[in-house]
This record gives C-alpha cells, structure tokens and sequence, in this order.
C-alpha cells in the first residue's frame, strides 16, 4: 500500500451462479428457517462492506434485490466456480473484492472481517481461508491484481488449483463452523439446527 493510503473496502459478492443440481435447483432461492439462502451471507457482507453485489447466470432464481444488492450478470460460460470472481473483479473496476458463496448460510462478519483485514504477503494476489485442511476459494478476498491471472484460467482445472497458483496468503479462520455449506437436502436440516443455535 503506497504512502500509507488507506485502501478503499471491498465490494461484496455473493457467488451465486451454480446450478444446485445436488439440492434441487437454484440455491438462492431455496428457503432455510424461512428466508432464501441468499439473505444469509448478503447480511453477514453489508456488517463488512459499503458496496454488495450478487454474481450470478441471467437464468439464476433469486429473491428480491432491491436494497440488498446490486445483480451482476455473469457470462452464460464457463460453468466454472471462479467466472463469478472474474466477473466481479472486473465490475469492481480497480477494488478488491470479498466474495462468498451462495451456500454458506452460517457465514458471520466477524470470519468476514478477519478475511477481509488480512494484508496478503508481498506477491500474494488474495487472502484465502483453509478450514479442516481444504482452501476456501469461494469465501475469500481478491485483490485487482488477481485478474490479470485469473482472465484467462483453464476452465478444466479445479477453483483452488487455479488459485493457488496465483500466489495467495492463507489464513486460518477461528470459527471453522461459518464455512458450513448447504449442498443437499440433508445439508439443510443440520444448517437449520446450527442457526437456532446461533441466535
């Protein structure tokens, strides 16, 4: 960071554009102790940035936006996890961006923030948590200067592959719990369980 300017916060997104064939259709929409998947991790990024967005296919299900969200279109392909990040790195237009995925229900501002105000090591281009020994590149920050490798990644190739080879810095979150995610019907009792328990 030049002259100890204080960098602007990052935009949120919400990655939104999978398919949720494992759950039945679009995961945005699917209902969780009665409000849509998607609220979950868009409340938890407007605690931590100014700006929110959801990245997501022009076909994507989604609950009402307005005044949660701005909606970015992504392209119709790659079906790829990180044509989102693309995506959202290139409308942030020279911002860093804090994503997460659609189902990550329990994700909470403080796991956020911590992601958010770590100062990734010289070379590293984004700050990714590892909970229970696997990276989370769908709930981590994206520097501007992740684009330029990822504008042209291997759609073949595995999301934390291609990340990881960025050059990163890895943090360790304190409550492994917040990356909790909802992938089947059965994924959804137990998030519903984990909820009540978390108010």
């Amino acid at each position: 960071m030049a002259d100890g300017a204080i960098p602007e916060p990052p935009v949120g997104v919400v990655l939104a554009g999978g398919l949720g064939r494992r759950l039945g259709g679009d995961k945005a929409i699917v209902e969780l102790e009665g409000r849509p998947l998607a609220l979950y991790p868009l409340e938890a990024l407007h605690e931590v940035c100014d700006e929110v967005a959801v990245v997501a296919k022009r076909d994507t299900l989604l609950p009402p936006l307005a005044g949660l969200a701005d909606l970015w279109i992504e392209p119709d392909t790659p079906r790829h996890p990180l044509t989102g990040v693309v995506h959202a790195l290139r409308l942030a237009a020279g911002r860093a961006i804090l994503v997460v995925a659609v189902d990550l229900p329990l994700m909470d501002a403080a796991t956020l923030r911590g992601i958010a105000s770590t100062d990734p090591a010289a070379g590293a281009v984004a700050v990714v948590p590892r909970v229970h020994g696997r990276l989370q590149p769908l709930c981590a920050l994206y520097t501007p200067r992740a684009l330029a490798g990822l504008a042209a990644f291997d759609e073949a190739a595995r999301a934390t592959d291609v990340v990881v080879g960025l050059g990163i810095c890895e943090v360790q979150p304190a409550d492994p719990t917040a990356f909790f995610n909802v992938n089947r019907p059965e994924d959804l009792l137990q998030a519903s369980v984990l909820v009540k328990g978390a108010r």
